[in-house]
C-alpha cells in the first residue's frame, strides 16, 4: 500500500490505482464527464483535473489516468482548479447546452453564463459510447472519424454496420441522450435551477475547506469557517 495525501488527509492507496479511484474511495468528489468506470481512461474532458505537489512544484494533472505514487500530495479543489473547471464547463456547454449532466455541473460550479458561441451540437466527443461498444459490448460498430474540428463519432464510412447488435448501450451511456432539465423561468442557455455558489473559503485559503453539501460556510479574512466539517490547512 502507498501513503498519499488528499486535501490534507493522509490515506492509503493501492499501487497501480489512479488518483480519481483513490479519491472516490475516500469520498472526495472529483467531477468527470468522459470517465467510465471499468473502462480505459480517456482524459478528454479534463474536468477531473487536480493539483499535485507542494509549493512552486504544484502542477495540474488529469486524475483519471494519473497513477498514485508514494508520498503524493493531491489537492482536488484549489482556486486554480475550480477556475479551470468553470472554463471547461463553459466550453463544453457552448457545444451542447441541452445536456442535463452539463447543466447540473454548471449549477454545481456556479457557472451563470456562457461566453462562447453556442453550436447546439448533439455530441461532445466524450468517447463513452465508443469505449462501451468496443470494450464492454465487444462489437466495435462505432469509432472516431476525422481529425481536428472534423472529428466525429460514426460507423465505418458512415454506413449501416452489420456488426451492430442494436443493443442501445451507446445511447444508455451518452450524457446527451437525456431529458432536458430546465427551470420554469429559464430564458438563456443555462438553467441554474440548482445553482450552488462557490464557497468563500476558496478566496481566503486558496482551496475549498469544507466538503459537506450546502454547509453554509461563510469565511472572511481572519475568521474561521462557521459550518460543516472543515479540513485543517
Amino acid at each position: 500500500m502507498l501513503n498519499i495525501t488528499i486535501n490534507g488527509a493522509e490515506v492509503k492507496a493501492q499501487e497501480g490505482a489512479t488518483i480519481l479511484e483513490v479519491a472516490r474511495d475516500y469520498g472526495f468528489y472529483i467531477p468527470t464527464l468522459c470517465y467510465l468506470e471499468g473502462h480505459d481512461s480517456y482524459g478528454a474532458c479534463r474536468l477531473c483535473i487536480v493539483e499535485i505537489g507542494e509549493g512552486s512544484r504544484r502542477r495540474v494533472v488529469t486524475s483519471c489516468n494519473y497513477p498514485v505514487e508514494e508520498g503524493l500530495s493531491v489537492q482536488t479543489d484549489t482556486k486554480k482548479i475550480i477556475g479551470h473547471r468553470k472554463l471547461l464547463i463553459e466550453l463544453i456547454l457552448s457545444r451542447a447546452p441541452n445536456s442535463k449532466t452539463l447543466q447540473d455541473l454548471a449549477s454545481y460550479y456556479g457557472v451563470e453564463k456562457i461566453r462562447f458561441k453556442n453550436k447546439n451540437d448533439d455530441c461532445i466527443l466524450c468517447g463513452k459510447c465508443v469505449r462501451m461498444c468496443n470494450e464492454q459490448m465487444q462489437s466495435g460498430a462505432i469509432g472516431f472519424v476525422g481529425r481536428g474540428k472534423n472529428l466525429k463519432i460514426s460507423t465505418p464510412f458512415s454506413k449501416a454496420n452489420e456488426v451492430c447488435r442494436n443493443c442501445g448501450a451507446c445511447m444508455y451511456i451518452c450524457p446527451m441522450v437525456e431529458v432536458q432539465c430546465r427551470g420554469p423561468k429559464t430564458t438563456g442557455d443555462l438553467c441554474n435551477g440548482c445553482l450552488r455558489v462557490t464557497p468563500t473559503c476558496v478566496e481566503v485559503y486558496d482551496r475549498q475547506m469544507c466538503y459537506v453539501e450546502d454547509c453554509g460556510t461563510c469565511v472572511r479574512p481572519g475568521s474561521k469557517p462557521t459550518g460543516g466539517k472543515s479540513q485543517k490547512k
